[in-house]
């Protein structure tokens, strides 16, 4: 991963975070606690994914990268009503078990 990536990657993780530590921490309101923690946190995931998925050394992964990186996506944009929610919980779970068995050893 040339540093460029590595820096976009880093950059959008930390976003996500701290997308998340909002929602949990209620610093605003419940309409925007709930779009950064429940919306916003799952695209930047998702985006991260994405960017990282082109350098997984372990080629049978890129795609299902591209696969965790979409579910998380698209899973943002469910409604949290309806049954397929959990979905970009299984985006996410995904993405980060392909990141931990790309770590060298």
């Amino acid at each position: 991963m040339n540093q460029q990536q590595q820096s976009i990657q880093g950059i959008l993780s930390i976003a996500a975070l701290i997308c998340l530590a909002i929602g949990w921490f209620n610093l605003f309101s419940p309409e925007i606690n709930h779009l950064l923690s429940r919306k916003v946190f799952y695209i930047l995931i998702g985006a991260s994914f994405f960017i990282q998925a082109p350098t997984l050394t372990n080629k049978n992964f890129v795609y299902a990268m591209y696969a965790a990186a979409g579910i998380c996506v698209i899973g943002a944009f469910l409604p949290e009503s309806s049954n397929l929610s959990w979905v970009k919980t299984v985006g996410l779970l995904g993405g980060i078990i392909l990141s931990l068995s790309n770590r060298k050893r």
